[in-house]
């Protein structure tokens, strides 16, 4: 899905208004509902700089970024050194805000079942067929369960979404870890394929039976049922602002300089399991010095004014000590 958003204009050194001009992203699905909201009110804030960010992807955006052909990427997966070395201009990684994946579901009539971590292995490796399987009654006593087909539905585009769950799968299941492993695209073992997050969450509301796993917002959006999920200490929570926000706090304090770190499967009772930042990456060398400082300047809003949105939207703002590191960061724009 392409989806462009106007952002105009930026006020700098008081009065001065910098002249219209384009700047254009291009990446993750996941944060698109609140990069949607935060371009809007900076547009209304300050009005004179148009840009047009593309929902299409981590692995597009990643590329894109690679191919010089937009101003900024932005993935839910970290780079690989691999593909920073790809790069003309090194790239700095952002954490915008935190967000859940859940897996949400299809059967009218049953709210809130509980994921085990060997179900949701079980369900994605094609081995749980069927909705009243013993492993998924196990983990939901007490619950008439159908006989219904299960029916998987996954990214059908390089998704850093799909790397987060992938990531998550391969720290809790050997056998996905040896075979289908972690990353923006992976060889699926059984299931159709959607485009972006909302084409997951489409094809699992349209489809009885169905499952899939898609960023928190898109199942509040579309009045999805999702699931609770067993975390590494086996107990059954639901994305929301506490439990994410639990995810990232070991994270917090032991973030590495280049702010690349999964927090997938995160020790504590109040840990959600499926969780991840997700980054903006800006290019530490801009030459044309009305986008180097208007992006400067987005960046130090977003940091502060724009991590009052995240509630509304499902998502976690970022630790206060992640915030200090990235606005230390900021000054390596250049």
């Amino acid at each position: 899905m392409k989806t462009s958003i106007a952002l105009a204009g930026i006020l700098l050194a008081g009065t001065s208004i910098i002249s219209a001009q384009a700047i254009n992203g291009a990446g993750a699905t996941f944060p698109y509902p609140i990069y949607g909201k935060w371009f809007e009110e900076f547009r209304q804030k300050n009005p004179s700089i148009e840009i047009n960010y593309q929902s299409k992807g981590s692995g597009a955006g990643i590329a894109q970024l690679t191919e010089g052909t937009v101003d900024f990427g932005a993935s839910d997966m970290p780079m690989k050194d691999e593909q920073i070395a790809a790069l003309k201009v090194k790239a700095l990684h952002f954490p915008t805000v935190l967000g859940g994946l859940v897996p949400t579901y299809n059967l009218p009539g049953l709210a809130d079942l509980k994921f085990s971590s060997e179900m949701l292995a079980g369900i994605f490796l094609g081995k749980i067929t069927k909705w009243n399987d013993a492993k998924i009654a196990k983990a939901n006593p007490g619950i008439k369960l159908p006989a219904t087909d299960i029916i998987v539905v996954h990214r059908s585009d390089g998704s850093g979404t799909t790397f987060v769950f992938t990531d998550y799968l391969s720290k809790i299941s050997p056998e996905w870890k040896a075979g289908p492993g972690a990353n923006t695209s992976i060889k699926w073992p059984t299931g159709v394929g959607q485009q972006g997050n909302e084409g997951v969450a489409g094809m699992v509301k349209q489809t009885p039976g169905a499952v899939g796993y898609v960023e928190l917002i898109y199942a509040l959006k579309n009045k999805m049922e999702y699931g609770s999920v067993q975390n590494a200490a086996g107990v059954y929570l639901k994305a929301n602002l506490e439990s994410v926000t639990a995810a990232a706090a070991g994270a917090a304090n032991n973030m590495p300089a280049d702010f690349r770190v999964s927090i997938t499967n995160a020790p504590g009772k109040d840990a959600y399991p499926i969780a991840s930042f997700t980054w903006l990456l800006i290019p530490s060398q801009i030459q044309d010095a009305q986008k180097r400082t208007a992006l400067v300047s987005f960046l130090k809003w977003m940091l502060a004014d724009g991590q009052k949105d995240c509630a509304a939207l499902g998502y976690a703002p970022l630790p206060k000590e992640v915030v200090a590191r990235e606005l230390k960061q900021i000054a390596q724009i250049h």
